[in-house]
């Protein structure tokens, strides 16, 4: 009983409190707000949402904020406890290379030893372990098109299906600007490389070993691994958890708050308490009531 009430009284004080609620932010969860609109279709602005740390392993603790780390990195990539990695499709909260002290959620398009091609049409992946067998795509994309490049069988937006958030408009204003920095001599502002095949300008990478190449479902407007690289395994934190609070910010398109400053900080009570995987359960229940 005396160690129960020591306990209590220690969890009861400032330096309890605030020890308790670092270690669950170091081991279990962590609070984000999604600022901008790269993953709208499944997240939107203004989602507040609970990050799940022990997805992928435990990354090294950071301070809040500062984002401190408060022990060394010994094993050099970026976990305590090393874990599985991001699989294909998932969506997953990281370290953006470029940006050592931000947070990013995007969609995991493709995986280390990956081909990813991105065209006018939209992207294409070559699993690394098909080789080239078609029974392989068969059996893991079984309604997704594909198409033959370099001897090799791509399938074209091979999640779209199983994640209806995700949406590619045909020759959209990313292709054309990316096209731009290629031709201008500003290959270093992307990470692909800009080849011909078949008469038409692509995109290509081939994803590193333990590293991710990372999209936003809002393909149209969404700064990711298409600019800055793909993410290795060392910066990846964890996976959204659940919504616990969502609310339209200024650039929410859907309510027109830029124009109507009514329709800011509008709770969106539909989207609180929902996991990536329910938000998903919602939109493809909109899109058949449609």
């Amino acid at each position: 009983m005396k160690f129960l009430r020591s306990a209590y009284a220690f969890c009861s004080s400032w330096v309890g409190t605030i020890i308790i609620v670092l270690l669950v932010i170091f081991f279990i969860a962590q609070a984000f707000i999604i600022p901008s609109r790269s993953m709208v279709g499944t997240l939107y602005e203004g989602d507040m949402l609970f990050v799940k740390k022990f997805s992928y392993g435990i990354p090294i603790p950071k301070i809040p904020w500062i984002e401190l780390p408060v022990m060394p990195d010994f094993k050099n990539n970026g976990h305590l406890i090393e874990g599985d990695r991001p699989k294909r499709g998932e969506v997953v909260v990281f370290i953006p290379p470029h940006e050592k002290k931000s947070y990013y959620v995007k969609r995991n398009f493709a995986i280390g030893g990956d081909e990813v091609l991105f065209t006018n049409e939209g992207f294409y992946l070559h699993p690394f372990e098909s080789g080239n067998d078609k029974d392989y795509i068969a059996k893991h994309y079984p309604d997704a098109m594909t198409k033959e490049f370099m001897g090799k069988i791509f399938v074209l937006n091979p999640y779209k299906n199983k994640h209806p958030g995700i949406h590619y408009q045909k020759d959209n204003e990313t292709f054309h600007l990316m096209e731009q920095l290629a031709t201008q001599g500003a290959e270093a502002n992307i990470s692909m490389q800009l080849i011909q095949m078949e008469g038409e300008k692509v995109f290509y990478k081939k994803i590193n070993h333990d590293e991710f190449f990372m999209i936003g479902d809002n393909r149209d407007n969404s700064s990711d691994s298409r600019f800055w690289g793909s993410v290795a395994y060392k910066n990846i934190v964890g996976s959204p958890w659940f919504v616990y609070f969502s609310l339209s910010l200024k650039n929410s398109l859907e309510v027109d708050a830029e124009n109507n400053p009514k329709k800011r900080y509008l709770v969106r009570w539909e989207r609180m308490f929902k996991s990536v995987e329910g938000l998903e359960k919602i939109i493809k229940k909109e899109k058949t009531t449609h």
